[in-house]
């Protein structure tokens, strides 16, 4: 791996500006999670605390689905969240040549703003001996406001929608994972580990009732993809 190169605003805005095509998509299922927020029953200032806490489209729109209002489910939302965002300590951890040198206040800051293409942007980055702390910064600064922007707007519009099913959004949150989904594809090796979970999600929700199918098919998969992993390794080893 190349040293990492100097921060500084330079490069915090030229983060800013190659991420902006990314935010523009961003914004598209930013404003519809807002709309299914409201459907389901969330204020302003709590799709605004969500967004600006949480801030992980896939974990937010997996809490949605738990969403029950009055008797809220946190420990499963919190679980299902965890194993939604396993892939994250891997991905923070790739990231300590950057933000090594730092105190551990103003790590834990810079990994907050760590998704997955943030990620990818400044590893590309740091493959050509461009990446800093600063650009990681400048794509997560525009990310968040992007999130936080898109899904308020959604939550507010979706007030004057009395019929989502007029308009497509019934459809909405699922078309919104299969694009999450599709763009975390990496190969034939996912194929394990998508399918063994899909099948223990399917049968979970047949024999117990709740939302229990999300955390046991992503425990399940987690478990699967670990395993296949393994075996390849061997595999290669021998």
């Amino acid at each position: 791996m190349h040293a990492p190169a100097p921060g500084g605003p330079a490069q915090f805005w030229l983060g800013v500006r190659m991420f902006l095509p990314v935010a523009v998509s961003i914004a598209a299922y930013g404003v519809v999670w807002g709309v299914l927020a409201g459907q389901a029953g969330l204020s302003v200032l709590e799709v605004a605390l969500m967004s600006g806490l949480v801030f992980a489209g896939a974990s937010q729109f997996v809490a949605l689905d738990m969403w029950t209002p009055g008797t809220l489910p946190v420990l499963s939302i919190v679980i299902a969240a965890g194993i939604v965002n396993l892939r994250m300590l891997l991905m923070s951890a790739t990231l300590r040549p950057l933000v090594g040198h730092l105190s551990l206040p103003r790590q834990l800051g810079a990994m907050f703003f760590v998704s997955d293409e943030q990620w990818a942007m400044t590893m590309a980055e740091v493959r050509k001996g461009r990446g800093s702390v600063a650009f990681l910064l400048g794509t997560g600064v525009l990310s968040w406001f992007t999130w936080m922007g898109s899904t308020l707007c959604g939550r507010v519009l979706g007030a004057f929608i009395d019929d989502p099913t007029k308009y497509g959004l019934d459809f909405a949150f699922t078309a919104t994972f299969l694009a999450l989904l599709l763009g975390m594809w990496r190969g034939r090796g996912d194929l394990v580990p998508w399918i063994v979970g899909a099948l223990a999600a399917i049968l979970t929700s047949r024999l117990i009732e709740g939302n229990w199918y999300i955390i046991v098919g992503g425990l399940v998969g987690s478990f699967a993809g670990a395993l296949a992993e393994t075996i390849r390794e061997r595999r290669h080893v021998a």
